[in-house]
């Protein structure tokens, strides 16, 4: 058995100090868009493969006999290009997947199909809105030019931004409630803009907006493509102990 970790994520993380204190052959893999992404107990990789093609080609090159797909819940990119390259070279994958925030009580959230989306529902005059997406996608919100910005990044930005108006934060989660209700008052938001990640480490700014009545823009996951599915690393090794059982 050897496996490819496929990473980025907090579950990620923990897969791979599951994975290592299994003893099992595994090989972590980076995308390489932090600096300083966190040191792993596995063997490690940084960068991408080259499309489907690329990853088919590691996959055979490397004798990888089984995937775990544990990459952020909006790299769509990745995880179609593992889907794909594991069915061409026959390789079992398996996603381990996070659970979607959902609204609680004094929520005020507006629920919206993609990221793309969003732009276009903030508010016509200027306000003042907690950009929580990363750095992907901020381009996307150049066509409310209006707004302050405020930007939570890991890395400084190594090139201007495409928003006028901004304040950046350098930072690496988990956050908790109260650094994060601090934030806003400091900042004074007025909207909160998301993705639907799920999990524990970037829940806070949701419980801080809930506290504070701020609407949240919260935007939905893309649809990914059907197969094996874990919530946690101790099925992601029952279904690894299932597939050594078969053979394969």
């Amino acid at each position: 058995m050897r496996i490819l970790l496929l990473g980025g994520t907090t579950e990620a993380s923990q897969m791979a100090k599951t994975l290592a204190a299994e003893g099992l052959d595994a090989v972590f893999s980076y995308a390489g868009r932090t600096a300083k992404p966190v040191a792993q107990p596995l063997r490690t990789r940084i960068g991408g493969f080259g499309g489907v093609e690329g990853l088919t080609t590691y996959l055979s090159a490397e004798n990888i006999t089984h995937v775990i797909d544990a990459t952020h819940p909006f790299a769509a990119g990745m995880s179609r290009n593992a889907h794909a390259a594991c069915r061409r070279a026959n390789v079992p994958l398996i996603r381990l997947e996070r659970p979607a925030w959902a609204p609680a009580e004094g929520d005020r959230w507006t629920s919206l199909p993609s990221i793309e989306d969003v732009p276009d529902a903030l508010p016509d005059t200027p306000s003042r809105i907690f950009l929580a997406i990363g750095k992907q996608q901020i381009g996307l919100f150049a066509a409310k030019p209006q707004h302050h910005y405020l930007l939570r990044l890991v890395d400084q930005p190594e090139a201007g931004l495409p928003l006028p108006d901004t304040a950046v934060v350098i930072a690496r989660g988990p956050f908790d409630m109260a650094g994060d209700l601090a934030l806003m008052r400091e900042h004074r938001i007025t909207h909160v803009v998301a993705k639907n990640s799920g999990g524990q480490g970037a829940r806070a700014k949701l419980e801080a907006a809930r506290t504070l009545g701020l609407p949240v823009l919260m935007a939905q996951r893309p649809v990914l493509p059907s197969g094996d599915v874990a919530s946690a690393a101790e099925d992601v090794l029952h279904w690894l102990a299932h597939e050594a059982d078969r053979g394969v």
